[in-house]
């Protein structure tokens, strides 16, 4: 990564960050050509787990070549260029945090390993319960298990990058904040919140 000032080398971080993410965009090479497919996933056990049909382009573009890319990105604030007191555009940005990872991706045939896959997206997708548990065992999901495609992302490497301000100057950063303060939205809000939680990190 260019700016290590923005990199992120926690585990717990990357875990909790892809806990909250709701989708991520997996880029895959379709007859010869880019290809990006956006999907559902939860990570578990250091994988990137998602599902899909066993036909389609998808299904047929990972058989031919399971390389894969896949990025997961959460917005936080958009800074205007005149918080920063200018006539220039140049200082406008948005601030975001995202993950990275480069590896490739294994289609999961055994049932076994299926259910953990379907499993760990139920859970991430719907924590308060209100269906049965998906176990192989269980009848109700014999058909759905064999008819579902679920497949794993090993990844080689994995980047967390989180831009919130981290470059700034001292008296800069104080500024932006009261900007910020003064707009008073949500995203703001949240912002702040990680703004603060970088910056007492930086102080230990």
């Amino acid at each position: 990564m260019r700016r290590s000032e923005f990199q992120i080398e926690d585990p717990a971080a990357i875990t909790s960050f892809l806990d909250d993410c709701e989708y991520g965009v997996i880029s895959l090479i379709s007859d010869g050509k880019p290809y990006g497919v956006t999907v559902n996933f939860a990570y578990r056990e250091g994988k990137i787990y998602f599902h899909g049909a066993l036909e389609g382009r998808k299904a047929e573009a990972i058989e031919a070549d399971a390389r894969c890319s896949f990025a997961a990105v959460k917005p936080y604030a958009y800074i205007p260029s005149y918080f920063s007191d200018t006539r220039s555009a140049c200082p406008a940005t948005q601030f975001f945090a995202s993950v990275i990872a480069e590896g490739h991706i294994i289609r999961l045939d055994a049932i076994e390993q299926k259910a953990f896959g379907l499993s760990a997206l139920m859970e991430k997708m719907q924590p308060e319960g209100g269906y049965e548990p998906i176990d192989a065992a269980n009848p109700i999901y014999t058909k759905m298990l064999e008819k579902t495609g679920v497949y794993a992302i090993e990844s080689d490497c994995i980047t967390f990058k989180v831009k919130a301000g981290q470059n700034l100057s001292k008296d800069r950063h104080g500024k932006l904040m009261e900007h910020m303060n003064e707009r008073d939205t949500a995203s703001d809000h949240e912002t702040l919140a990680l703004m603060q939680n970088l910056q007492n990190k930086e102080s230990l």
